[in-house]
């Protein structure tokens, strides 16, 4: 297979591309810079070679720019491998429902990953707003949700707690002897006056999913418009516009945090085939630490041998939690720095040494450092720049056949959607 450009290197008058090889890049690559520096067009040329050269990718944007960017440079022969994942469509909601399980690992692993991303949304620095007794509530009422042949989704969490038709229509499904208990004995012998003030705090948390019509429609479904095991395993291309200004923060957040864990489960499938069988795929993130629950640390580590090359960047090192930053120091090949602030300056320039802190602080636009993985060891630092954008040479609109196609393949209408959610939810 190809290499990929990364960028250009100019050196006493001579430029050559920085190449950057398929065995290399499961080992990753971890990009810092201040907004507007040019980390996006690194991203966006890489992916749009890994399109072109029939690799599949998956672009995770909390802007949606790129997103654009790649749509409007799709060549025509993949088309049909292209799913756009864009939650503004309300018109036609996908289906991304992180409790759809198909065995019994998949299920505990994604109960852990539910639990991780509400303290990734409301309790970030662990202060106590998610406690033991919400989790406790919380895995008891997803493994009850997620039993029976129909499985269920998170927005049918609160409803076990206030429809006990429901709750005994799921409990006749139980085999685990402890989740049993949560419901027979610790629930039932729960005084009325305490399960209701546990339960206004406990449902509150799910309010701004449940009673926003765009995430419910999304995350209501029982069932995954998509499977990233499948998407990995054929190529394909998923390009997941969150973008921020559309469909609100902490929709987004939530939105990338399932697309995450979800290709984590698919992921660790792929233990049990062997090497040959696992299709290298890869995976760029912007703003990264916002789609990071602690979990997200083992992928880094993992990964590599499962056939996964992440790209992952944001904008400076104290978005990211201790465990994550030491992950990306410890478990990635090649770094790339733009521009810095002075604090992060100093750190890298111990990282990049001989490049000072104030080669840092000075850098143009479009100009990186870069630490670059050749043939599984690290190079010393030297200097780059971005490739120029490509320009658009197609004047037909490949956007709006991407989405025409998207919306029959994987979409559904928003009146059948509403209809059956309503149904699941009274």
């Amino acid at each position: 297979m190809a290499n990929v450009h990364i960028g250009v290197n100019e050196f006493r008058d001579r430029k050559r591309l920085i190449e950057y090889a398929e065995n290399d890049r499961l080992r990753h690559m971890y990009m810092i810079g201040k907004t507007g520096v040019g980390k996006s067009t690194v991203f966006q040329n890489m992916c749009l070679q890994d399109i072109r050269s029939g690799h599949g990718a998956c672009f995770i944007d909390p802007h949606g720019d790129s997103i654009d960017w790649l749509l409007e440079r799709i060549p025509s022969d993949r088309l049909q491998d292209v799913i756009l994942f864009d939650p503004s469509d309300t018109e036609f909601p996908f289906g991304l429902n992180l409790l759809e399980a198909h065995d019994e690992f998949e299920k505990d692993f994604l109960v852990n990953e539910c639990i991780q991303i509400f303290y990734k949304l409301f309790d970030p620095g662990k202060t106590g707003m998610i406690g033991p007794q919400f989790e406790h509530w919380l895995r008891n009422a997803a493994l009850t949700v997620m039993a029976g042949p129909e499985g269920g989704s998170i927005l049918e969490i609160p409803k076990l707690f206030i429809d006990s038709e429901f709750e005994k229509k799921k409990r006749s499904y139980l085999t685990d002897p402890l989740v049993i208990d949560f419901w027979t004995k610790q629930m039932a012998k729960t005084s009325s006056f305490h399960k209701s003030e546990m339960l206004n705090y406990f449902m509150s948390k799910f309010g701004p999913f449940i009673n926003n019509s765009l995430m419910r429609n999304i995350m209501g479904h029982r069932v995954n418009s998509f499977e990233l095991d499948a998407v990995m395993d054929k190529r394909s291309i998923l390009l997941a516009n969150l973008s921020k200004g559309k469909i609100g923060e902490i929709n987004a957040h939530m939105l990338g945090l399932i697309l995450i864990s979800r290709l984590q489960v698919a992921v660790l499938k792929r233990a049990n085939r062997e090497s040959a069988e696992r299709t290298p795929f890869y995976l760029y993130v912007d703003e990264f630490q916002n789609f990071a629950t602690d979990t997200f640390a083992n992928l880094l580590s993992e990964s590599r041998k499962y056939g996964l090359g992440m790209h992952l960047a944001n904008q400076y090192l104290a978005q990211l939690p201790d465990s994550i930053r030491d992950s990306v120091f410890g478990n990635v090949g090649t770094f790339v720095a733009f521009e810095v602030g002075a604090e992060d300056a100093k750190i890298l320039s111990q990282e990049f040494a001989p490049i000072t802190e104030l080669d840092f602080v000075g850098l143009p636009r479009f100009n990186f450092y870069i630490k670059l993985m050749i043939d599984g060891k690290t190079s010393e630092a030297f200097s780059g720049m971005n490739l120029p954008p490509e320009r658009v040479l197609e004047t037909s609109s490949i956007k709006d056949r991407v989405v025409t196609l998207n919306r029959l393949a994987y979409g559904w209408p928003r009146l059948l959607v509403e209809e059956e959610i309503k149904r699941q939810l009274a």
